[in-house]
């Protein structure tokens, strides 16, 4: 049922979006879903209210309350903020920019209405995105907008509503990251990857941070997994940061719409050069910062104390981002990173000597190669780096994981981890660390998973792609002697060459018949 309302509601959203571009529409979209979210919460909390006003066992009775004294009680904003709910003044209710989508003021009806809830809830200020009034639609379609979003019913109580609200948020993000191409990944990592690094990392509690954070993908799935596992919301703190400010707008509506608690700073900021989270020392780090950034450089960072393994070179990113993301771990804590696979082998402007370094010093745990084609936004190779501030598991040794054979693909372009592969690779980290996440026993795999000391990866000039060490997959010898295997194929092989002759000769002579020679 979910997923017909999903594509139901997509299909519509595309349609009206007309000549729209998909990254200018994706906000005017999801700010609409947002504000209808809260609205019918609003209301919900606004019924339940009325009723046990008028229930005489209720503890909230008003007895001989007038119609005037029950409407006075029913806006009183102590009633919403206990169950947080967010309070939304009358002329920001739904119904109110529903009833007046007709009209050729809407645009300014819902930024007015933005403005009013910004005032009314703290949390929210300079969060919503109020452009509706500046909206490049054709006449009619911001109305027409209005009421396709009106469908979804979000009117029920406690997780349900969130439940279907983060599903149908989710999917959308994920759409509108495919339909940008390129530009939707700075805002959007697929699904499949952020599992595969939250299995992994296994936040079961503390502090959460990503540093470039994009619409909080991350934090989601963390929330999910904490669920899953038997936790709450609220198990876990969480900690990000963002420059682009719709993506950061993007990612405060995300959580909040869930009901997770979230700092990303007081406002978007260059992570490197404006870090808004300079103290913190997190339990995890998630992250998966933009490919070989080349203009991230500025002259205040020479000397900068995140650099313990060296300076990053000004041309690329990659270095910078590892060190920033151990420098904000605990002495407990755990990163996982997705970064081009060139970060694994580059030797080029100090990368090479920064990589040797950080493996010496064992804060490297695990690598795993991925396949090609799993992003939206690049074709370039990526992997997953795993970092430890400080060992105390399998201390001098790595875990490689190949798993560029995995995965399914979803449509021409584009390939998904099923949870049956992200279950194989997390459980095979997990049984290397013997941290009891699983049963299983860890046991090298050729071709696929391999244990290796800091000496063999000094061997291999600390290169750290994980082809070098897991080796070839071992192959079924299925008893058939070398001699008769050769001529049983080279036998096959020229039946099927036999065949192609022939079928060139039908063409030429189809052709021939046509007039066409050649």
């Amino acid at each position: 049922m979910i997923e017909d309302i999903k594509k139901t509601l997509w299909a519509t959203a595309d349609k009206l979006r007309a000549n729209m571009d998909a990254a200018e529409y994706k906000h005017i979209v999801l700010g609409l879903i947002f504000v209808k979210y809260i609205s019918d919460t609003f209301q919900t909390r606004r019924d339940e209210l009325a009723k046990r006003f008028a229930d005489a066992d209720d503890d909230y009775f008003l007895a001989d309350a007038d119609e005037t004294t029950l409407a006075e009680e029913l806006e009183d904003r102590d009633y919403y903020r206990e169950v947080n709910a967010f309070w939304v003044p009358e002329a920001a209710r739904w119904e109110n920019l529903r009833a007046q989508a007709k009209q050729s003021t809407i645009g300014k009806l819902i930024d007015a209405a933005l403005e009013l809830i910004e005032t009314e809830n703290p949390k929210l200020k300079g969060i919503l995105d109020k452009r509706y009034a500046r909206a490049q639609l054709p006449d009619g379609k911001l109305g027409e907008l209005v009421d396709m979003v009106s469908t979804i019913g979000f009117g029920v109580t406690g997780q349900s509503a969130r439940d279907l609200l983060g599903q149908v948020y989710e999917y959308f993000l994920g759409q509108f990251a495919s339909a940008e191409g390129k530009r939707g990944g700075q805002f959007y990592t697929p699904a499949s990857i952020v599992k595969t690094l939250v299995s992994i990392l296994a936040p079961h509690h503390g502090q959460v941070y990503d540093p470039c954070c994009g619409s909080g993908g991350m934090f989601v799935q963390s929330e999910k997994f904490i669920e899953a596992h038997g936790g709450k919301i609220g198990d876990v703190s969480i900690y990000g940061q963002e420059s682009n400010p719709t993506t950061w707008r993007l990612a405060a509506m995300n959580l909040a719409i869930r009901g997770i608690d979230f700092n990303l700073g007081k406002e978007p900021a260059d992570t490197f050069v404006r870090n808004q989270h300079p103290d913190l020392r997190a339990d995890f780090v998630l992250a998966n910062p933009p490919f070989n950034v080349s203009d991230w450089w500025h002259g205040s960072l020479e000397g900068d104390p995140r650099w313990v393994f060296g300076t990053p070179p000004q041309g690329n990113a990659n270095y910078a981002w590892l060190q920033h993301m151990l420098h904000h771990l605990k002495s407990t804590g755990r990163a996982g990173i997705v970064l081009a696979n060139g970060s694994m082998s580059s030797s080029q402007n100090s990368e090479g000597d920064i990589r040797r370094a950080m493996v010496e010093a064992d804060k490297v745990e695990v690598m795993v190669a991925l396949p090609g084609q799993l992003f939206f936004n690049t074709q370039i190779p990526a992997c997953l780096w795993f970092l430890v501030k400080e060992k105390n598991r399998r201390k001098g040794e790595v875990l490689f994981i190949d798993a560029r054979k995995l995965g399914t693909m979803i449509s021409r372009v584009q390939i998904e981890f099923s949870d049956a592969d992200i279950q194989r690779i997390a459980d095979t980290v997990h049984a290397w660390r013997g941290d009891g996440e699983t049963d299983q026993e860890y046991a090298d795999v050729a071709g696929f998973c391999r244990s290796a000391t800091l000496a063999m990866i000094a061997e291999h000039g600390h290169v750290l792609t994980p082809g070098r060490y897991v080796g070839a997959e071992a192959v079924e010898d299925d008893d058939e002697a070398f001699a008769e295997k050769m001529q049983r194929l080279t036998e096959t092989l020229g039946e099927q060459m036999a065949k192609g002759a022939e079928l060139d000769a039908l063409i030429r002579q189809r052709l021939g018949g046509l007039g066409y020679e050649f």
